[in-house]
């Protein structure tokens, strides 16, 4: 018997682990390696998508994520000042019958442990920053900071926007700071002291907007993000602080439910938003990118780890019963296939109208990565 096709993921985050998990399904032998030393559970809410509950449950990881998660009733567009409904995107159980997979919300930390756990411990090289990869006779070669190599026949490269993998393979642009900054943070619900909050709702402001969501199932935990000008702030950081008396005068006037949610608000998180053109190429030879390291998105769609997540499955398909010598192409094949939807979902996001307005949404939610035709 052939020796199993060998691939080392860079980057543990919610694409490289997707990847590993639908690569194992195929007989592929994944090591996946992370500079963090450890996994950190950070005040943040994810939507998962119809689309990606597609592939995660593929994977095994659907019972899990329903249990954990908060269905809800729709993603509710209001105006920030007279709540009048813009366009109400109905989800729950007809959403779930038409795109054949439910719409949840989640608390991040949750959707990453679920993906962890499709991955075994030994497969996962955490404190593992990468520095050089080779191309050698039998393979590529990486190099990590802590003195450690390793040979795998393929590399893929899912280590977000501020790839090393692409770094090493072109020479990108750098990051284009939008001059917009997010607050962000989960707070027990508890905190609002019995007031109700709609199942999830985005306020439309003039120059800014705030969307607010439950993560759990019992209601016991929301979320809120937001969006609005801050031209000079520049860290990038997920656990950088901000100061919740700026984001309270920054959503002052608001509808009465923001001003509820941001009065009993402890603590916030606070980043730069930044966007990054799309990669002509998304790899070299036994090297490709995935996710946000080849497509980075702006979080206006809240489809940026559903497209790692959707790459995973595509990618894994090209590679179902591939011999070494047929990687390359297999990863052509792989970038050829996802481009297109990848490019209209990074432009669509950028835009910052989706569902403002009544929305054509059966080409985001009705896509299946498991059955898509792959390109020729």
């Amino acid at each position: 018997m052939a020796t199993p096709l060998s691939i080392a993921i860079v980057g543990a985050g919610m694409g490289g682990l997707a990847s590993a998990a639908a690569l194992r399904r195929v007989g592929v032998d994944v090591s996946v390696y992370e500079q963090a030393s450890q996994f950190a559970r950070l005040g943040a809410g994810i939507q998962i998508g119809c689309n990606a509950m597609q592939v995660l449950r593929g994977v095994g990881l659907e019972a899990r994520l329903r249990s954990q998660s908060f269905y809800p009733r729709s993603w509710n567009n209001r105006d920030w000042k007279t709540g009048e409904v813009k366009f109400d995107m109905i989800f729950g159980e007809s959403a779930e019958r038409k795109f054949g997979a439910p719409y949840l919300l989640a608390h991040r930390g949750d959707l990453h442990a679920a993906l962890a756990s499709a991955v075994p411990d030994e497969h996962l090289k955490l404190s593992h920053k990468l520095v050089g990869l080779d191309e050698t006779g039998d393979g590529v070669r990486l190099s990590f900071a802590n003195g450690v190599t390793a040979v795998a026949d393929a590399v893929i490269g899912a280590d977000g926007i501020h790839s090393v993998v692409r770094d090493i393979l072109f020479a990108t642009s750098p990051v284009h700071f939008t001059g917009r900054i997010a607050y962000r943070t989960t707070y027990p619900a508890a905190l609002l002291r019995g007031e109700k909050i709609d199942d999830c709702t985005k306020w439309w402001g003039e120059d800014r907007h705030i969307v607010i969501y439950y993560v759990k199932p019992d209601r016991s935990e929301i979320y809120l993000v937001t969006s609005q000008p801050e031209p000079e702030f520049r860290i990038e950081s997920w656990s950088a602080k901000g100061d919740v008396r700026e984001l309270r005068k920054a959503f002052a006037g608001f509808d009465r439910q923001v001003e509820q949610v941001l009065a009993a608000c402890p603590d916030v998180h606070k980043w730069a938003i930044v966007d990054r053109n799309a990669l002509e190429r998304w790899g070299e030879g036994k090297v490709t990118l995935l996710g946000d390291a080849c497509h980075p998105m702006t979080p206006y769609m809240a489809q940026g780890a559903a497209m790692a997540i959707e790459d995973a499955a595509v990618l894994s398909r090209c590679l179902d019963g591939v011999e070494r010598d047929g990687v390359a192409n297999a990863f052509r094949r792989f970038e050829a296939t996802r481009k297109q939807r990848t490019a209209r979902i990074q432009q669509t996001s950028r835009a910052n109208t989706w569902l403002s307005g009544k929305t054509d949404t059966d080409w985001v939610y009705g896509y299946d990565a498991w059955t898509v035709p792959l390109a020729a």
